[in-house]
């Protein structure tokens, strides 16, 4: 292979792009980050997260550099209010967490880490040949001109307009925008907390508090839509808000305005080649719930561990075709619950008796979990092979382990380099000793943990999923599953080594 300037080039340095590249980076690959910007983004359309991405950052130890996470209770569906604690560890996500936050940690932890991020780089075109051995050679515009870079994968994080998802000629059908909600940031005002939204006649509003004498204010006219792709002005939204509550704004300091639609499209492929698709590039969608920033962060963590164990020769290449084949199916449940919580939601009085039924549905306690779980992604489920279990393809519940006060204290602890994990409740096995480097043994006492009723032994995953499960001392099936998701035992460089140490090919 010729010169490469990384093993996998991300494109795309918002939250998905860089949980991406930290998830590379901890697996030893060198990871190049290019994005159009001169300088981050400082606006922040997602204000917080859900709760599957608060575990997944947990799991990586990132949590604590958020400070004190609150989380919202309370929240909804389609407007109709859910308890979202009715889940083990459900909320309706961590509250004042602007995605400009999110997006200075993410790049702090992949920076620490080794990965290079390189701005003001406008990607113009890519094409990966027919022969594995040749590069994925992508075309960029930036300060010094064009030029080549060359890498062996491509991570395409580059937003809603992909110029990755184009130039692979991956369709990306759904359906066109039928609304438009506006956003403003204002300050000087005081403005009663709307967190939820209220249906007013004619439309929503929302108001979220965002600082001292700062609130977002979130407005959807019934009929109201424009003819440019730009964002409102402030006297818009203003003239919309008053028209729909009677209030004027009109005095407060503008900060920040923009827009969304119910626009919802899914890539048909994740996956092309040596190429791959995440985030906006890969599903869009009405935003509600923090649920496309979370998407994003959760295609990140699925991939990363996968196509390190590819490049490091540790596992077989069709183990990235579980990418698409396990992503793809949320990204699409995804889509239909925005669309579903916007026809109930926004829609006028001839929606009223849907709204009805669902509220009869809503006593029911299953069906609150149902939709919390949907909503959160804390339902999800992978299909990993083996034997029928309630616990498989589910994703580890968090507990503590009662370890020695060196050791690990909780699960997720035992997350944090980013390898598998093989915990033994009771006699050890050495079935797993071929996967050294690749799968971290933790024997334990025999005991009971909290959320894994009755387990002796079980296999997880690095993105946090369980891969097989026994609930006696035996041992059948675990060396199948090893061998799916980690590779053939002793294949491969050592966790430790980078790809391209062992590799003709140099790393400028």
């Amino acid at each position: 292979m010729p010169e490469l300037d990384a093993d996998v080039i991300v494109i795309g340095a918002g939250p998905t792009g860089l949980m991406l590249a930290g998830e590379l980076r901890l697996n030893g690959v060198q990871v190049l980050v290019l994005d159009r910007l001169a300088e981050p983004m400082q606006q922040s359309r997602a204000l917080g997260f859900s709760a599957r991405t608060i575990e997944e950052f947990d799991q990586r130890g990132l949590l604590p550099r958020f400070g004190t996470v609150d989380t919202i209770p309370v929240g909804h569906f389609g407007g109709l209010p859910i308890d979202f604690r009715v889940l083990e560890g459900g909320s309706y996500g961590a509250r004042g967490k602007p995605q400009s936050m999110t997006e200075g940690i993410l790049a702090g932890w992949a920076g620490g880490l080794g990965a290079e991020v390189r701005r003001e780089q406008q990607v113009t075109g890519l094409s990966q040949p027919d022969d594995p051995a040749d590069p994925v050679e992508v075309q960029v515009e930036g300060p010094q001109g064009p030029q080549t870079l060359r890498a062996r994968y491509v991570a395409g994080c580059d937003g809603a307009r992909s110029t990755v998802r184009r130039a692979l000629d991956i369709p990306f059908p759904g359906t066109d925008a039928t609304i438009e909600m506006w956003f403003a940031d204002v300050a000087g005002l005081q403005l009663r907390p709307r967190f939820s939204g209220e249906r007013v006649p004619g439309g929503m509003v929302m108001v979220l508090p965002m600082g001292p004498q700062v609130s977002r204010v979130v407005v959807y006219e019934r009929g109201a839509r424009r003819r440019t792709d730009g964002p409102p002005s402030f006297e818009e939204v203003a003239a919309s808000w008053n028209r729909l509550t009677g209030e004027d704004i009109s005095a407060g300091k503008p900060l920040w305005t923009s827009y969304t639609t119910d626009a919802s499209r899914q890539a048909e492929q994740y996956r092309k080649g040596r190429a791959f698709l995440l985030g906006d590039a890969a599903h869009i969608h009405l935003p509600v719930g923090a649920q496309g920033m979370s998407a994003g962060i959760g295609d990140a963590v699925n991939l990363g561990w996968k196509l390190a164990a590819v490049l490091k020769g540790q596992a077989p290449d069709d183990l990235l075709d579980t990418f698409h084949q396990e992503r793809h199916p949320v990204g699409a449940r995804i889509l239909t619950n925005t669309l579903a919580q916007r026809t109930l939601y926004l829609s006028g009085d001839e929606m009223d008796p849907l709204r009805e039924v669902m509220g009869e549905l809503l006593a029911y306690e299953s069906v609150q979990k149902l939709l919390v779980g949907m909503v959160t992604g804390l339902d999800i489920r992978y299909e990993v092979g083996g034997p029928e279990h309630p616990l498989l393809g589910r994703r580890v519940p968090d507990a503590p382990l009662g370890a020695s006060a060196d050791g690990p204290a909780r699960v997720f602890d035992l997350l944090r380099s980013g390898q598998g994990v093989l915990l033994n409740l009771g006699e050890p096995v050495a079935v797993a000793g071929g996967w050294s480097g690749r799968v971290k043994v933790l024997d334990l006492p025999a005991t009971e943990i909290e959320g894994l009723p009755g387990v002796h032994r079980v296999l997880i995953r690095p993105d946090g999923y369980i891969a097989w499960v026994a609930d006696g001392p035996q041992t059948e099936g675990l060396a199948e599953a090893l061998t799916r998701w980690f590779g053939e035992p002793g294949a491969g460089l050592p966790d430790a080594e980078l790809v391209t140490a062992a590799s003709a090919s140099p790393i400028r």
